[in-house]
């Protein structure tokens, strides 16, 4: 059972004849911030007094009297000026946890009406190598489609891959101008990847060239107002100095812009053999998205290239979530939508929605001052187009109820305005979500890169974790008072379910709105708020077991009674019975965060019931065979929170 839910229930029905809407006040049932306070805590009385017109202890009087808790609960204490702290009573708790002994949802209840729920994720471009910025969707939307799963919710897993973009004209013009055949032949992907990079780099020359003469006129014309200002405006006047402030920033953004402008040109320029090729193609960026057009057009010669580059970059893809851990129950790319893009533009005419604006089929929005853009001027679709395309699939295919874009917070203003289009073009029988997230920061507070200044790739970020917590199993093995335990074959596996796995955690613990600085030695540390810290908790139960040479299914079907002899025991068992609540809480708003920071307390309070409490060695059978139930319990949570997050766990560490 969920407790809280089962109090805001019955605090709603106490509040039913005393305000028309219950239920906001009834949401405000929390677990209590301090044990000497109580299991729950509800301080809806202070918002509802200035609505009775009575003082917040009166409220909570009248809610008291009406509540029907006895048979949960100690009767309700009211502490001032109006808290109503709950207390669970241990028969109750002992009761609860019996039931979780043999279940496998461990109090997870299905949601009472069936719902398919399509999570959209990772979708990276195929023509290019995962990197660090792939990392967050990928491991976000992975542990929201395990935990829908698991509360029993129907799950497609979509990655809607780049595979028909304007990378493939790059790529496409790449090979046909600067291909490197013995590369190319020992291994494809490296090369379409050189390809892509060296054709995007020639494209960004020739562009920073043609910026810099505009941006150095609008920076002399901005100086010009600057120095005019200075002069005019009073400066003892509170509004011309904000104008002032903000004309001073405008200049000092635009010199930001032509010294990155300029650096980009230097640093291409003192490569001869970079700068003979951008010298021969000055007009390469165009050029390439002329090869994605003739793609898009079915030119024969660039589609066979297109089916030739297409298996081996999805190869390369498919090894990556191999590593991690992540399947997908579909994978239909931008390609798999283009013989539809065409109708949905005609559809959008159709209706009213899309009209041309010098050249273009726009959908203007009310109140937004950039249109949405379905079609360009020379007849290419756009990504909105695609992905227009996409929802109209999942709805009258996959009969979705809700779709989730687990896409960076920086795509906000796209997806508002896909979905206000969306609803206005009949698509509105799915709640479309945004799943937001912040960015990786290095030590520097700025987007995580090399040295260099190169995005990081994924595989050698998993690769230096592995690598670095091999070297914390080693040291950990090598110094166990009785010797090593863990054989070569063991401790590679243990290095690689730490490894990735403190990367997921270290992305999953934080709110996923903030932006966060990836740190090494945090993510991997034996303590604190790591995934590591809690497989560990997780291996000492197991070795609890190993050591006295019992067998957990045993333990499950022994029939026992578990006992509270201890205020360890008790504040254990009731983390457990929370996991519930913990799981439908990330639902709510598809934050896992809630579930690291349940596992982390849950660990903890194991920890400090495992330092309290003799569990082998208990000389009372039936208090030893409870605390084997609590031991067994708590593994079986943290293994199934941690699974939830995407993580193992090892049964030795």
């Amino acid at each position: 059972m969920n407790v809280m839910k089962e109090l805001r229930r019955r605090v709603a029905s106490a509040l039913a004849d005393m305000i028309d809407n219950p239920q906001p006040f009834a949401e405000m049932v929390k677990p209590a911030q301090d044990a000497q306070f109580g299991d729950y805590q509800a301080n809806c009385a202070m918002p509802l007094a200035g609505q009775l017109k009575q003082k917040p202890r009166e409220i909570a009087e009248q809610i008291v009297a009406k509540l029907d808790v006895e048979d949960l609960c100690e009767p309700p204490d009211i502490a001032s000026p109006g808290f109503i702290n709950f207390k669970l009573k241990e028969d109750w708790i002992l009761s609860q946890g019996q039931v979780l002994i043999t279940d496998d949802k461990l109090g997870v209840e299905t949601p009472d009406s069936a719902r398919t729920v399509v999570v959209d994720f990772s979708s990276p471009n195929v023509a290019k190598p995962m990197h660090v910025g792939h990392l967050r969707s990928t491991v976000l939307g992975d542990a929201l489609c395990r935990i829908l799963r698991f509360r029993g919710i129907h799950v497609y897993s979509d990655n809607h891959i780049g595979d028909w973009g304007t990378q493939f004209g790059m790529i496409i013009y790449g090979y046909k101008n600067f291909l490197n055949k013995t590369a190319y032949q020992n291994n494809q992907v490296p090369e379409l990847s050189r390809l892509y990079r060296l054709v995007n780099q020639l494209s960004d020359y020739h562009a920073a060239r043609n910026s810099l003469p505009q941006l150095e006129e609008q920076l002399e014309q901005q100086q010009e107002i600057l120095e005019s200002k200075r002069s005019e405006l009073d400066m003892s006047d509170k509004k011309a100095r904000k104008e002032l402030g903000k004309l001073e920033a405008a200049v000092n953004s635009t010199k930001e812009k032509i010294d990155s402008t300029a650096s980009k040109i230097t640093a291409l320029e003192a490569d001869a053999e970079l700068k003979s090729l951008a010298d021969r193609d000055p007009e390469i960026a165009k050029n390439a998205r002329l090869e994605t057009a003739k793609l898009h057009q079915g030119d024969k010669e660039n589609t066979e290239l297109w089916n030739q580059f297409l298996p081996a970059c999805l190869e390369m893809l498919h090894q990556m979530y191999a590593r991690l851990d992540v399947q997908f129950d579909m994978e239909l790319g931008e390609s798999y939508y283009q013989p539809m893009l065409a109708d949905v533009v005609e559809s959008l005419k159709a209706k009213g929605l899309a009209s041309e604006s010098d050249g273009a089929m726009c959908v203007f929005m009310e109140g937004n001052a950039a249109p949405f853009l379905v079609q360009k001027q020379d007849g290419a679709f756009t990504y909105a187009t695609t992905d227009l395309a996409t929802i109209r699939y999942r709805i009258e295919e996959l009969k979705a109820d809700e779709i989730l874009y687990v896409v960076d917070a920086r795509q906000a203003e796209h997806f508002k305005l896909l979905f206000e289009t969306s609803h206005r073009w009949g698509f509105d029988q799915a709640d479309l979500r945004h799943i937001s997230f912040g960015t990786i920061l290095g030590e520097d507070k700025r987007p995580f890169k090399t040295r260099s200044g190169d995005t990081v790739g994924l595989e050698s970020l998993i690769d230096e974790a592995v690598e670095q917590s091999r070297k914390i199993v080693d040291e950990t093995d090598d110094s166990k008072p009785n010797g090593p335990e863990l054989d070569e074959s063991t401790r590679q596996q243990v290095a690689e379910a730490v490894g990735i796995g403190g990367i997921k955690y270290a992305d999953l613990r934080h709110n996923r709105d903030s932006d966060y600085v990836f740190s090494w030695d945090k993510m991997l540390s034996k303590d604190g708020d790591t995934a590591t810290y809690i497989q560990y908790a997780h291996a000492r139960i197991c070795g609890i077991f190993r050591k006295g040479e019992i067998n957990r299914e045993s333990v499950q079907n022994d029939g026992n009674p578990l006992m509270i002899s201890a205020p360890e025991e008790r504040a254990l068992l009731m983390q457990i019975l929370r996991f519930g609540e913990a799981i439908e809480t990330v639902c709510e708003d598809y934050r896992p965060n809630v579930l690291t920071q349940y596992l982390f307390e849950l660990s903890n309070l194991f920890s400090s019931f495992y330092a309290r409490c003799i569990v082998l060695k208990e000389e009372n059978k039936n208090l030893r065979a409870s605390r084997l139930h609590l031991c067994d319990l708590t593994a079986r949570t943290l293994q199934t929170g941690l699974s939830l997050l995407g993580i193992e766990t090892p049964e030795q560490m």
